[in-house]
């Protein structure tokens, strides 16, 4: 829990307002009384627990820790009346720009506006946290009572792609989309993704309906609202196994609303080799951890029953292993961060409470001190800074003009280490010499007086065959003394 806080509060501390003025703020509720003096509880959530991502997690962990509701077992569920499943069909182009994709559906979902929001708001989340601003996956969520499967994933050219998008009216094909968002604030910080691509990925139905263009936008005849039904689910990606976490998360954190909750129907999707897979991949796994091991990694003395039932607190289903040291536990599809046993630790801790595990002296101890290298470099600044030099500091990386060309070298090929996918010319290889930065500065302050005294104690790369990377670190010093003659 990071903090307490209200609505007013908020505006008092961030706004710069006072009191009075936070009061004056204040908007009533439908019930009566004031939405500024709601009570809001700021949680900070661990990077890697996307289940806690939305309002439906975390109420489900707090329910399941106080014991009020159980642990929720997820299924698949056979379309109703012996119906076939829904198919997805992915074409070879789909190969040269996103070629993974993963579906799901949720049947007889019932949405509120707070159900709605928090639906859309998981998807904003998820693909700025795990996929990375949709550059290793893409969500789409389609209204399936507007549109017919099967489906078809494949790439187009951009000219051949034409559709109304999702908040327009206008159809446009997907080059002109791509100058349209160029405008949008939301938007244009994901078309750099597919805009150099000479094909787009493309979603389709039988009816030969667009139904996205991952992953910029869906299109605008199969959007949601609240009286959607029947969610239709595809994540298109450039890693599978991210892929389906992502399209876990979306199922088990709304099926709950489904019309048999924590149910999800199964889609048949065919890679381009003909190879079929269902999706979702629940992914339940076991875990074998060792309670000495886990004793020991958090500082406490809990015996095996009671740590059986701590880890089903948190959700971690846990049976007694036939090894009297062994717990066997259950990593549901909502914990893709249980890697290891340390992680199985982690969750024993925090049911325990950290603040329940007694603090003891560590049995060994040491004393920390300089590394020589280090050490050395101080004294040799401070002699030079006593000189009348002022210090520099550049960075390690430069461009490949800075190292060679602008200071008359020439580059054999061999001479420096080079960053294989370089995000500007400005980080292509790593200094091999600590001159370039040194002129750098220098260049950059043309103004100050003469004579101008920098000196620079850093590191430089030198190749090293020896070396298990190929190059080593090197430290350097470098003096410059610039005056007139």
């Amino acid at each position: 829990l990071d903090e307490v806080t209200s609505a007013a509060q908020m505006n008092s501390k961030f706004l710069g307002l006072s009191t009075d003025d936070a009061a004056a703020m204040k908007t009533d509720t439908p019930g009566g009384g004031s939405a500024d003096d709601d009570v809001i509880y700021k949680i900070d959530i661990p990077a890697n627990r996307y289940d806690l991502l939305c309002v439906e997690g975390i109420s489900r962990a707090l329910n399941v820790f106080r014991g009020v509701s159980p642990t929720p077992t997820f299924r698949l569920k056979e379309p109703a009346n012996g119906g076939a499943r829904q198919k997805m069909t992915v074409k070879p182009s789909a190969m040269l720009v996103r070629p993974f994709v993963v579906c799901a559906v949720l049947r007889g979902v019932k949405f509120t506006q707070e159900r709605y929001e928090s639906f859309i708001d998981l998807q904003d989340k998820l693909h700025q946290n795990i996929c990375r601003r949709r550059s290793l996956v893409a969500i789409g969520t389609h209204d399936l009572g507007k549109i017919k499967g099967p489906f078809v994933y494949e790439a187009k050219l951009p000219e051949e792609i034409e559709f109304v998008p999702l908040k327009q009216e206008k159809s446009f094909n997907a080059r002109e989309l791509m100058e349209f968002y160029k405008g949008d604030q939301k938007l244009k910080h994901f078309l750099h993704i597919i805009e150099d691509s000479a094909v787009f990925p493309v979603v389709k139905d039988s009816e030969d309906t667009v139904l996205s263009l991952p992953p910029i936008i869906n299109g605008a005849k199969s959007a949601i609202s609240l009286e959607t039904t029947d969610v239709f689910i595809e994540c298109t990606a450039t890693d599978l196994h991210k892929a389906k976490i992502v399209l876990n998360t979306m199922v088990t954190m709304f099926s709950e609303y489904c019309a048999e909750p924590f149910t999800v129907e199964p889609v048949d999707v065919v890679d381009c080799t003909g190879k079929e897979t269902t999706y979702p991949d629940f992914m339940t796994r076991f875990v074998d951890a060792d309670v000495d091991y886990i004793n020991k990694r958090i500082g406490t003395s809990i015996d095996r029953q009671t740590m059986a039932a701590l880890l089903c607190r948190m959700q971690l289903p846990t049976k007694l292993g036939a090894d009297e040291k062994m717990l066997r536990v259950e990593v549901p599809p909502t914990r893709s961060d249980i890697l290891h046993p340390c992680d199985i630790a982690e969750d024993v801790a925090i049911a325990h409470g950290y603040n329940n595990i007694a603090r003891t002296v560590p049995k060994a101890y040491t004393i920390a001190s300089e590394q020589p290298i280090n050490k050395f470099s101080d004294a040799v600044r401070g002699e030079v800074a006593r000189s009348g030099f002022s210090e520099v500091l550049t960075w390690i990386l430069c461009s490949h003009d800075d190292n060679f060309a602008n200071v008359l070298r020439e580059d054999d090929g061999n001479s420096a280490a080079i960053v294989a996918n370089p995000s500007s010319l400005d980080v292509q290889v790593a200094r091999s010499s600590l001159l370039p930065g040194a002129l750098k500065a220098l260049g950059a302050n043309k103004d100050a007086p003469l004579p101008a005294k920098l000196f620079e104690v850093g590191d430089v790369v030198v190749l090293d065959p020896e070396a298990d990377v190929g190059a080593c670190n090197s430290r350097r010093l470098l003096v410059l003394y610039s005056n007139v003659s």
